[in-house]
This record gives C-alpha cells, sequence and structure tokens, in this order.
C-alpha cells in the first residue's frame, strides 16, 4: 500500500472519529427538524423563538456543509488515487498529494472542534468585564477589550448583544455583560476567563509614562432550559430595584425606569440588564443570567466548583494575569498558561484570538483527560 494511499486511509480514520464524537448524525436530524418547523405557517408567530430556532438552523447548516465537502473531497481524492496507481501517472500522484496536503490542513482545523465537547460548550456565553487596577486606564482598556472580543465574535458570525453597562465618568466602562450568541460560544470563550494585563503608554497621562493596568474578564454559558422543579427561587429570596437607563438610549429607554436589578439575596448574587425598551423585558433577561448563574452552582453542587466554568475569580491587579498585552517598549502578546506569544499586538486587539484559545483548549483537555 503507498504511503498516498496511508494517508488517505488515515484521515478517513479521523473524519470517522470526528462526525461520531460530534454527533454529526444527530446534528442532521436536528437541522431536518428545524428545517421542517420553520416550513409550518405558523412559525413566525413567535417572533423571538423564531429567530433563535432560524439561527442554529443556519449555523447547523453551515457546519454540515463543511463536514460533507470534506467527505467529499476526500472521496474524490481516493477515486483519484487509485486512477493514478492504476495509470501509474506520476503527475497525477503529485496532484493527488498536493490536494491532500490542503484537505489534511483544512481538516485539522475542524477536528479541533471535537476539543468542544464539553457539558455547556455548544451554548451561548455571557461574557462580563470589570475595570480593575489602573484608573481611567482601566476603563479605556475594558473598552479595548470589548472591542477585541466583539470583533472575534463578528468574524465567527455570532451576535453580541449588551445587556449592562457602567460607563466611566472620562472614558471607557466600569463594567459591562453582554450575550454572545452562537454555536459553541462558550466552548470558545470559556479560555478567556481571567485577568488581562496591558502595558503602554498612557493617552491620559500628560508626561507620557509608561502604564500597567488590569481587567477582569468573567464567561458564563447560557442555560437554554433551566430544571424549574430544581431550582425554585422564593420571591422572598430576591430584590428587584428598578433605575434610569444608563445606556445609549432610544425612544423612552432613558426617560423612563426601564432598567433592572435583581439582586439573590442568599447568595449576593446581583444581575443587571438595561438594554430592552420595557422594564418587563429586563427583568425577564436579568432573571434567565441569574439562573444561568443559580443554576451552575446548583449543577456543581456547591458554590466553590463555579470556578471550573465560569473561571476562578481572581482580583484584577498583578500577578494574577492569564494574559499579557505589552505595547511599549516593545509589542508583545503573551498567555501565561501556554506560553503562546505574538508580536502583532494590533491583530490580537482586532480580534485574531484563535491561536490562543485553541492552545489553552488544547492544554485544558490533556489536563482533564489525564485527570480522568
Amino acid at each position: 500500500m503507498s504511503h498516498l494511499k496511508n494517508r488517505l486511509n488515515e484521515l478517513q480514520e479521523r473524519l470517522t472519529k470526528a462526525s461520531t464524537a460530534l454527533g454529526l448524525e444527530e446534528s442532521r436530524a436536528r437541522a431536518s427538524e428545524i428545517e421542517g418547523l420553520m416550513n409550518e405557517a405558523s412559525f413566525w408567530e413567535e417572533q423571538a423563538i423564531a429567530r433563535k430556532v432560524s439561527q442554529e438552523g443556519a449555523e447547523l447548516k453551515k457546519e454540515l456543509a463543511a463536514w460533507d465537502g470534506v467527505r467529499n473531497e476526500l472521496a474524490d481524492l481516493m477515486t483519484l488515487d487509485q486512477m493514478a496507481e492504476e495509470a501509474g501517472e506520476d503527475k497525477m500522484v503529485a496532484e493527488t498529494d498536493k490536494q491532500l496536503t490542503d484537505l489534511e490542513q483544512r481538516f485539522a482545523g475542524m477536528e479541533f472542534q471535537m476539543l468542544l465537547s464539553g457539558e455547556y460548550d455548544q451554548n451561548n456565553a455571557i461574557v462580563s468585564f470589570h475595570a480593575g487596577a489602573g484608573g481611567t486606564d482601566a476603563l479605556d482598556w475594558v473598552a479595548m477589550l470589548i472591542r477585541m472580543y466583539t470583533r472575534f465574535a463578528e468574524e465567527k458570525g455570532w451576535k453580541v448583544e449588551v445587556l449592562d453597562e457602567s460607563r466611566g465618568e472620562e472614558t471607557g466602562y466600569k463594567s459591562l455583560t453582554m450575550m454572545v450568541r452562537g454555536r459553541f460560544a462558550y466552548g470558545w470563550l470559556r479560555s478567556e476567563a481571567g485577568v488581562h494585563r496591558l502595558v503602554r503608554i498612557s493617552p491620559f497621562d500628560a508626561e507620557k509614562m509608561r502604564h500597567t493596568t488590569f481587567a477582569l474578564v468573567e464567561v458564563l454559558p447560557e442555560f437554554d432550559e433551566v430544571d424549574e422543579k430544581a431550582l425554585v427561587i422564593p420571591d422572598d429570596d430576591l430584590r428587584i430595584d428598578t433605575f434610569l437607563s444608563s445606556g445609549k438610549g432610544g425612544q423612552s429607554v432613558n426617560t423612563t425606569y426601564s432598567a433592572v436589578r435583581i439582586t439573590h439575596l442568599p447568595t449576593g448574587i446581583a444581575v443587571s440588564c438595561q438594554n430592552e425598551r420595557s422594564q418587563s423585558q429586563n427583568k425577564e433577561t436579568a432573571m434567565k443570567v441569574l439562573k444561568s448563574r443559580l443554576h451552575l452552582i446548583m449543577v456543581k453542587e456547591r458554590a466553590a466548583a463555579l470556578s471550573d466554568i465560569k473561571g476562578e475569580h481572581k482580583s484584577a491587579e498583578w500577578g494574577n494575569q492569564i494574559r499579557s498585552y505589552v505595547l511599549h517598549p516593545y509589542k508583545l502578546v503573551k498567555d501565561h498558561r501556554t506560553s503562546v506569544e505574538t508580536p502583532d499586538t494590533e491583530a490580537v486587539l482586532n480580534g485574531a484570538l484563535t491561536p490562543f484559545m485553541e492552545a489553552y483548549l488544547r492544554s485544558d483537555a490533556e489536563v482533564r483527560n489525564a485527570v480522568a
């Protein structure tokens, strides 16, 4: 058996393994189910649900098309290799080898998806940013991080929705929470939970001194379904406050008490939402985020286990950073967990985060497998 045929067979085995691990047949069945639902006349009566289902269908269709494309290309190459072997055409063999190399490289990137097989990895992600040490620079750093992750999400074709924000007096944000809606959003973004450190010449310092500043990123999965029987929240456990929205505004948004803050008194967890136009919509969204946080605690049976999914809470200051972004006196972004680094700081701050995320997720998978 030729070396080329060995590679083709090996790729076919990897493709079969990945298809099983990722449950592609189950995804195909779900995509077919969604297509049937969308053809029903009553599908758009509940527009919020319809949009969510149609987005899921589009993402599944795109994912399945990519895997089917690889499968079809591999079948074509196996046929081409057989023809080249029978005809003894060296030129055809060389062309098959070139196409196979390209296919192997593309498949390696897709195969990475197997690492996104955690219990919540396919869920949407709730991402919160908090300014840490660094004063005004920290507020600006939060704004830079928000832009970075928004760019990353847009590149993935995900949708970003701001749920709550607290702006700085001069610039940036004290904190902001956003929902990232997309297939595997949590699986990718969970790698980003932790303290992020920025070193640069401060644009807010008249003496142009170098400043070091910090911001904390928290990541939670959104739970589509919460076990209501197991998770009962008594009304007495909640304090609900309303206030004027401080967001970008819009008709009536900043002129009525539409923003809502819900505090779960037993745990002290507080969740705010102010992006919707009505108080009832904000309350519904805030409750969903609160239930996600409480459900996560319930699933892990103890609050301490929250760190496994949310990312262990650390103060946003020196010594706790997971990644450093140095813009002066040299340019370097380095992840302190995996040692992956790049001098292309501009690309990273524009959302080029995949190498850092992949390295972390591969390392995390190795640790989990070793423990298991």
